[in-house]
């Protein structure tokens, strides 16, 4: 680092993005995103002619596309907040509503960003430990009196909390915000979205990346009441109005209304996991049982970081986490059938030779 880097920030702990290697073609099942491509909606949305409009900024209040979400999930226009990606929402979320008085609590075991933002902004965050079987304990977060903030499917468990306990959350912490993110609800979690207008305090925060197919796009949406939603606003306008290029809003546009397309994609990912599973068990795995587009496994036939190693050699990736109390996991992205096909048969070969 620089001379220059101000102190508070010199023992800042970056989040560290899933590895991207360029030496050797990769079957990539390590950062989550959808095997399959964007609709031709979406392609042919992004063409020649509004590439050539990029010499003219884009709305900043991103109307056209807020309109087509509001329509879609069946909520109001105020309701909507589009953002670059879900990580600005929740960089947004943790500035607006946390602070060393206010505090957040979220799982010791989840997204990273949540505690590299917590320390972006001097927040004093508790993280609550999962249970022993990976879940989420409902009874750390009632009643805390913090910004509560919880992945819904959880990351990398893939393991979710019910609406009940949601609910529960909610009706517990009326005065403090509690943020659901809903990353990867769209393979197999039950959403919440329809709660904003019974609870002013809950934010529910989606992302294009995974079940949308435009990981590389970087969109991002809220759903949450008006109230939440201009203080959104106020932190996007007191930083970066045009936080959404013009060919992200037209794509994001049309892949509303491709969303036949996307609801089949995702009902292939999800038939893939089970089949995995199915393939897991037969190679000695034990694994959690995923609502997301992963699965978190392990096996007593080799530890997680060598395992992760091997595959990597042999050109698969997945994801290995050096946390201890995960460390014997690792995290595999569902891929297409052939992809993990590939993976299995790797797999077969690395325990030949241990």
């Amino acid at each position: 680092m620089s001379k220059f880097l101000i102190s508070k920030y010199t023992k800042l702990e970056a989040y560290t993005p899933g590895e991207q290697p360029r030496d050797m073609k990769y079957v990539k099942l390590n950062t989550n995103e959808s095997p399959y491509p964007a609709s031709k909606g979406v392609i042919d949305a992004v063409s020649d002619e509004e590439v050539a409009k990029l010499n003219l900024y884009p709305d900043p209040e991103c109307k056209f596309l807020k309109e087509k979400l509001a329509a879609y999930y069946g909520v109001d226009y105020d309701n909507v907040f589009v953002s670059n990606g879900s990580d600005e929402i929740l960089s947004f979320a943790f500035m607006a509503f946390s602070s060393e008085e206010t505090g957040a609590i979220f799982p010791d075991i989840s997204y990273g960003f949540y505690k590299v933002y917590g320390d972006l902004y001097n927040v004093d965050y508790t993280q609550a430990p999962l249970k022993e079987d990976f879940t989420i304990d409902v009874n750390d977060y009632l009643n805390v009196g913090k910004t509560v903030v919880i992945a819904n499917p959880n990351a990398p468990t893939g393991l979710s909390l019910s609406l009940e306990d949601i609910e529960k959350i909610l009706q517990t912490n009326k005065d403090n915000v509690v943020l659901i993110d809903e990353a990867y609800i769209d393979f197999g979690g039950k959403t919440c979205a329809g709660l904003i207008d019974k609870y002013d305090n809950l934010l529910v925060v989606r992302t294009y990346s995974k079940s949308r197919s435009m990981a590389g796009a970087r969109l991002g949406f809220a759903l949450a009441s008006k109230e939440i939603i201009d203080d959104l606003n106020r932190i996007k306008y007191s930083t970066n109005p045009y936080n959404i290029n013009r060919l992200t809003l037209l794509a994001g546009a049309a892949a509303i209304d491709d969303c036949e397309y996307y609801k089949a994609c995702c009902n292939n990912i999800i038939e893939t996991r089970e089949y995995s599973k199915k393939r897991l068990s037969e190679l000695g795995f034990e694994y959690l049982d995923s609502d997301s587009n992963f699965i978190f496994a392990r096996t007593d036939k080799i530890n997680g970081e060598e395992y992760y190693k091997k595959l990597k050699a042999n050109g698969v990736l997945v994801r290995h986490f050096s946390d201890p109390k995960i460390s014997d996991y690792v995290r595999i992205t569902i891929g297409t059938r052939e992809q993990m096909d590939t993976l299995f048969a790797v797999t077969e070969k690395i325990f030949s030779e241990v």
